[in-house]
């Protein structure tokens, strides 16, 4: 079955309005009028895997679609100039009124994700981080609830996020070792 464009609902060119505005790749699209080429890149997300002193790992519960009610790690979308690292900062700040420290790179995975009737590609890129002692997190904006899990005790068919579900599932591994 083939598939279909990443760009199919992008009918009329956004430098100059044609409507010459066709398929010009796997992920580019190119205007028979002016000669505009749009390639679509993967839009940056973040997502923290916050351990507490008995090695247990914060998941989420998702408030909203895509995937409502699932589990998922705390972390969303970087925004325009914003680092990996900052966007992390703020996402754990909005959604469990929370800072965090020892931020470290951990693995990053390709994603799609549902949004307004489109497919947004992501590069979701998973970091290991801390909360300072004193943390008092409160679940906030696209966060229902929130749980503290052990390595053996998540069952990653509750995770619902592709790209979530296997960086979860490498963090078991590497715990494990």
């Amino acid at each position: 079955m083939p598939t279909e464009h990443p760009l199919k609902a992008f009918a009329f060119c956004p430098h100059c309005g044609s409507p010459l505005f066709k398929d010009d790749g796997p992920r580019s699209k190119k205007c028979g009028n002016c000669g505009f080429n749009f390639y679509l890149n993967p839009a940056a997300a973040v997502a923290a895997l916050i351990t507490n002193h008995k090695g247990e790992l914060l998941l989420t519960r998702r408030a909203f679609e895509p995937q409502k009610g699932t589990l998922d790690l705390p972390g969303g979308f970087a925004e325009l100039d914003e680092t990996l690292e900052d966007a992390l900062k703020r996402e754990i700040k909005e959604e469990l009124n929370a800072d965090i420290e020892n931020i470290h790179y951990f693995t990053s995975q390709p994603n799609r994700y549902p949004f307004g009737g489109l497919t947004v590609h992501t590069l979701d890129s998973f970091f290991t981080a801390s909360l300072p002692n004193n943390s008092q997190l409160c679940a906030d904006d696209d966060v229902d609830s929130f749980v503290w899990v052990a390595a053996n005790n998540i069952d990653l068919q509750k995770i619902g996020l592709p790209s979530i579900r296997k960086a979860v599932a490498l963090w078991i591994t590497k715990t494990a070792l």
